[in-house]
């Protein structure tokens, strides 16, 4: 009998090497074990936890509301469901702006509790001593910029980012020291594609864009809007791959149908 191969779990090393080997990065979020296991099955590179749960399972209007115990909920059922992925978690809001000692202890939570690989922050030159702190524990970090959901009062909504000189200057600035802070990956949301194109190429480790063209090192989406299982929100950089919602509609729809006729349950579902 031909010996079974057991799949690999991935790395940073990985990641670092899908980079260097300049092949294209995939990353999707999960917030559960069905669809973690899915995705791992699949064969996606790394598996976000994003605080977008709030807004995608919760149906809170924004991510600001989620909190630490509801992030480490998640990340543990999407580890249950991973076993090649590598899993990175977004720090909720609150839980690294507001001291570094409160970061770290977080950050290191994230890991021992939740069980993920590494942590994702939003921000840029103003969170550089942060992702450094949380780096120098040795917990790997994903820096987080251009349109980043936890600062929406302060960017007047959810509007794309760099547009203008001074602003992309301020990016760019920002992926660099997220760089130097140590980050491994860096996130980049609704900025011009054309921005995004110039840092992947002044900095030397992967950005992953969302909204931000087709540059990058690699692409992340919302496991729910390209199912269409999110149909709050319909953002340009979304590709919508399948209608799930219309499948589970219809799946319900016939389930309330044969239980009030009767047809089912019928004699093959039931126990003699």
């Amino acid at each position: 009998m031909p010996e079974r191969k057991i799949a690999k779990q991935k790395t940073v090393v990985d990641i670092q090497k899908l980079y260097s080997d300049k092949r294209k990065i995939t990353v999707l979020t999960a917030y559960d074990y069905p669809f973690a296991r899915i995705m791992d099955e699949a064969g996606i590179d790394m598996i976000l936890v994003g605080d977008s749960v709030g807004s995608t399972v919760a149906g809170y209007d924004t991510t600001l509301p989620v909190t630490m115990e509801e992030m480490l909920y998640h990340t543990r059922a999407v580890v249950r469901g991973s076993r090649t992925a590598l899993i990175i978690t977004d720090m909720p809001f609150m839980s690294y702006q507001a001291d570094v000692r409160d970061a770290c202890i977080n950050a290191g939570r994230l890991i021992k509790e939740g069980g993920a690989h590494a942590v994702k922050i939003e921000g840029g030159v103003n969170m550089a001593s942060t992702i450094a702190a949380i780096v120098n524990m040795d917990v790997p970090v994903v820096g987080h910029i251009g349109l980043t959901p936890q600062s929406i009062h302060r960017m007047g909504g959810y509007k794309v980012q760099g547009r203008k000189g001074e602003q992309a200057s301020q990016l760019l600035a920002d992926a660099k020291a997220v760089e130097a802070a140590g980050a491994f990956a860096l996130v980049l949301e609704g900025i011009p594609a054309s921005l995004a194109q110039q840092i992947t190429q002044s900095i030397n480790i992967p950005t992953i864009g969302i909204g931000a063209g087709a540059e990058c090192s690699g692409q992340v989406l919302v496991i729910h809007d390209i199912l269409g299982l999110c149909e709050k929100y319909s953002p340009k950089f979304v590709k919508r791959y399948a209608d799930v919602a219309q499948i589970i509609r219809t799946s319900v729809d016939s389930y309330i149908t044969e239980v009030r006729d009767g047809s089912f349950p019928s004699e093959e579902h039931s126990f003699k």
